[in-house]
């Protein structure tokens, strides 16, 4: 049986996650429009250079342009009329959004609004959008479950990406948009985000700089390796979500590691790859930050078959190959 060809639209597609994903999919043949904006929240070159292993594939097209301009996107929508849409664009990292509330909003809330506004004007098979475990704020009961109340985020990062599931479940029951909402945990690996812990550490071990370790080091998350945030991202594509009791075509998933990690056991693994032993600066725990991550996916072993299962062992030997070579 030979698979329907889909127009797929993924928008922060120089991103870590979007490249990724981007990149398996062409590999399987689907053709992709990726979106970017390019902004420089992080260095711009690593944003090139994804792009750069993307652009020799026919099946690929990229558009430069930013979320929160709707008439630019309206007409990104009108000529391609999109099968599948999964917005990865988000102004990322919890830290940044305590300094910068305004691009949150002008990104998460704003640009988000504008994605819906278009799958409701040119009606696509399938929204999927990334959401955030930090959603799950300081809740204590783990592992945390799609279930469990998001009432209280720590964050305006945490509540932009509350404020995006309930405005797709909102578009979701007054237009029949079929919307799958993914909460994603700590994603790792390579061609990653500088902005992220384990980045910054390789960059600090090398250059014999200490690095920071908040809550003095007692803190547990729920490392995930990107290939399988990508892995469940792809078999959730076909998987349009059932009616719910409202009918309404919606549904949210936990892609995690479903396996918590302390914070120093991390680091260990991470000195271990480099062989070099990191000065360690102990401070108090951030505002904004939580004390553990733990996803519970019963719910995309359920509906898909899969749950993510990389050690961080391995996953974190992956990304010290990739920037061995990268930065050379």
């Amino acid at each position: 049986m030979t698979q329907e060809k889909r127009l797929i639209f993924i928008t922060g597609a120089a991103g870590f996650i979007g490249y990724h994903l981007s990149k398996a999919l062409l590999d399987q043949g689907e053709t992709i429009v990726g979106y970017d904006n390019l902004n420089d929240y992080y260095e711009v070159s690593l944003k090139e250079s994804r792009l750069k292993n993307l652009a020799p594939y026919d099946n690929f097209t990229f558009i430069k342009g930013d979320l929160g301009d709707k008439a630019a996107l309206e007409d990104v929508f009108k000529t391609y009329g999109f099968d599948i849409v999964i917005n990865l664009a988000a102004q990322a990292g919890v830290r940044y959004s305590i300094e910068n509330p305004e691009a949150y909003i002008n990104s998460n809330i704003i640009g988000f609004f504008n994605i819906l506004e278009c799958c409701r004007h040119y009606p696509v098979k399938h929204l999927i959008y990334a959401s955030s475990s930090s959603v799950y704020g300081a809740n204590k009961k783990i592992p945390f479950s799609t279930e469990d109340p998001v009432d209280h985020p720590v964050s305006l990062y945490a509540a932009t990406k509350k404020s995006n599931e309930l405005l797709a479940y909102s578009y979701s029951k007054l237009y029949d948009i079929p919307a799958t909402g993914l909460r994603f945990f700590t994603v790792y690996g390579p061609y990653g985000r500088p902005d992220m812990a384990y980045f910054s550490f390789t960059q600090n071990i090398l250059a014999d700089k200490p690095i920071k370790v908040f809550n003095h080091g007692d803190m547990y998350r729920d490392f995930t390796y990107i290939d399988d945030i990508v892995e469940g991202i792809i078999r959730l594509i076909p998987h349009t979500p059932q009616a719910d009791e409202n009918n309404v075509r919606y549904k949210v998933y936990n892609i995690g590691n479903n396996q918590p990690e302390k914070l120093l056991d991390f680091i260990g693994i991470l000195e271990d790859c480099i062989g070099k032993e990191a000065q360690k600066a102990f401070y108090p725990m951030q505002p904004g930050d939580v004390y553990q991550t733990y996803a519970d996916v019963t719910d995309l072993m359920a509906d898909v078959g899969f749950k993510p299962s990389t050690s961080l062992k391995d996953g974190l030997s992956q990304f010290w190959t990739w920037y061995k070579a990268y930065y050379a």
